[in-house]
């Protein structure tokens, strides 16, 4: 059972909620909200891909993935910052001590039953911790609802 971090672009109203509980969890923000219109904005973080370039490239083996969650052993990590150059999301970050810093999923509030920061602040549920069965189960019965008002309308 691998939950993730999800996001529905559609329910997302820039308030930056995700950012500031982020800040207030970890000091910093690891997902950024980008307002691309004046009617869509994208929160934007580590999306733990299943084939990460950041593990691929990561010259020490400090990226790994631990049940589905990419992170960083600090032990390991030497500032090279070939993941930041790998990732296309631009989620990993050199920290002020040299070592790559990233979203962990809030690991130690999900380890008791908590959701990640992020998601809890977040008004709207733009952000969603699920698996990935359940959000596409959800995120295709969305769908058709949508679809279904659409038709009814036209009739």
């Amino acid at each position: 059972m691998v939950r993730k971090i999800f996001i529905d672009v559609a329910k997302c109203i820039s308030c930056h909620a995700c950012e500031i509980a982020c800040i207030e969890i970890h000091g910093k923000t690891y997902i950024s909200v980008y307002e691309v219109t004046d009617f869509l904005a994208i929160p934007l973080k580590c999306m733990h891909c299943e084939k990460a370039p950041c593990i691929r490239v990561c010259p020490t083996r400090a990226m790994r993935k631990a049940n589905g969650i990419v992170i960083v052993d600090d032990n390991k990590c030497i500032g090279c910052t070939s993941c930041i150059s790998a990732c296309p999301f631009g989620a990993p970050e050199l920290n002020s001590k040299g070592i790559i810093e990233k979203c962990d999923q809030c690991r130690a509030r999900t380890a008791k039953g908590l959701l990640p920061a992020c998601v809890a602040a977040c008004p709207t549920g733009a952000l969603a911790f699920m698996e990935e069965e359940e959000f596409t189960r959800l995120r295709r019965l969305s769908i058709v609802r949508e679809l279904s008002e659409k038709l009814v309308a036209y009739q």
